[in-house]
């Protein structure tokens, strides 16, 4: 949800002049999309709900999170905090030079963050979607207040409550690469999603029930309109700055910015306003008002010069490395990228029955196993054990919503996120 920038380069302030056709929108959003170079950067963004330990149903108010984050010193790895609409705390890193270096750094991180909200008996819990209480969002920011007034308009109000104050990822930003292997990187980045999203799968239940879906994340995220939220993928995906041109020119329009966030509560393709069919705010869409229209855009792979890989539900600190080193390994190793492209093949558009019925599903588990398998054949001395681990998990067709879902069936959902809340096993 958060817009922060974790790529090392920095655009110029864009212009204020008004555009005077999609076709000038088109050229400024190809332009700018994705940034030819080497790979191997890496970005960590992780989302964790914040618990009263005491008591699990009463949610945190927006005074009591800044309050603490006030109280945390200077982050070693470099992160930002930021509170999310419905006061989960996300950690932004920076780009760091290899997967290692991300992971170390956004772990330390993690535990400075951890203490000082311990310190004032709240738990970070990392869950992809809030199990126990109902939607209700805390941050009184005007963008937040303006997307529930677009997802009401919308008939989508639930499912953007939902998503706005009850759900959590870890986010994994890498670079685009080479220009000419754009295309094949973009589509394995797809094509990577459902099996991922079965191995990661960590939302099992959503406001006290049990959903029928292991990644119920991923579940309200589907429930959004797909122009805003689906995969940016054209029929060839040989041209990833044209697919992205396209999608975000048929998009509908959530929010002005006039300076303060304005909804748009008609059905209002972005085409339509740079092409003058309808004018917004009395006006065409000005460079400013492209970019600040990409921020309302949540394909889960979203190119921002870089690639952010948006589909990963947040998962407990003693797997999310492991599914990091995975994910990135498969994308920038050559060899490794060779195995997932033709182990995901059978399983690439399954998005929905991955998040539904995750490693139970014959095909995506023998994707998964096959993916995971040649990420571990590669790890580093440091995270040899937590692969070791992820591959037992993934060869026996179980993922981290099985083990939350055991945990709430032998205590209690409440009791469940209790412990979590405050560390124990």
């Amino acid at each position: 949800m958060t817009t922060t920038t974790t790529s090392g380069l920095r655009r110029s302030p864009p212009g204020d002049a008004e555009l005077s056709a999609a076709s000038s929108v088109a050229q400024h959003i190809g332009d700018e999309c994705l940034r030819d170079g080497p790979v191997g950067q890496v970005g960590l963004e992780i989302e964790a709900h914040c618990f009263d330990m005491a008591d699990p149903m009463r949610r945190p108010s927006w005074d009591e999170l800044t309050d603490v984050i006030d109280t945390v010193p200077e982050l070693p790895g470099g992160s930002l905090i930021t509170v999310e609409p419905g006061g989960a705390v996300e950690l932004s890193g920076p780009p760091f030079d290899g997967t290692v270096a991300a992971i170390e750094a956004m772990s330390a991180d993690r535990a400075v963050l951890h203490d000082a909200f311990a310190r004032r008996s709240l738990g970070l819990v990392l869950l992809g979607a809030d199990p126990l209480r109902p939607a209700k969002r805390v941050n009184p920011g005007a963008r937040y207040g303006a997307m529930e007034r677009f997802f009401e308009a919308s008939d989508t109000g639930t499912a953007g409550a939902a998503m706005m104050t009850s759900t959590a990822s870890v986010q994994v930003n890498v670079d685009a690469g080479p220009r000419d292997g754009w295309a094949d990187r973009v589509r394995l980045a797809h094509a990577l999603g459902p099996t991922m999203i079965a191995i990661s799968a960590n939302s099992p239940l959503l406001a006290g029930e049990f959903s029928g879906w292991r990644s119920t994340r991923q579940r309200v995220w589907s429930q959004l309109d797909s122009a805003r939220c689906g995969p940016i993928l054209g029929a060839s995906g040989d041209d990833p700055a044209d697919d992205w041109a396209r999608y975000a020119l048929k998009a509908p329009v959530m929010l002005v910015h006039t300076p303060d966030a304005v909804p748009v509560t008609e059905w209002v393709p972005f085409a339509d306003w740079a092409d003058g069919t309808t004018l917004l705010d009395g006006r065409r869409p000005t460079e400013a008002d492209v970019d600040y229209h990409l921020t309302t855009l949540f394909p889960p792979v979203r190119p921002r010069g870089f690639l952010e890989i948006r589909y990963l539900d947040s998962v407990p600190d003693d797997v999310w490395p492991a599914i990091v080193f995975t994910l990135v390994t498969l994308l920038d190793d050559p060899a490794a990228a060779e195995i997932a492209a033709e182990a995901t093949e059978p399983v690439a558009t399954a998005w929905d029955r991955a998040a539904r019925i995750g490693l139970g599903d014959q095909r995506l588990r023998e994707s998964a196993v096959q993916c995971v398998r040649a990420a571990a054949e590669r790890a580093p001395e440091g995270l040899v054990s937590a692969m070791e681990s992820l591959v037992a998990q993934v060869e026996a067709g179980r993922c981290p919503a099985d083990d939350f879902s055991d945990r709430v069936v032998d205590r209690g959902v409440a009791a469940a996120v209790s412990q979590l809340a405050k560390g124990l096993s």
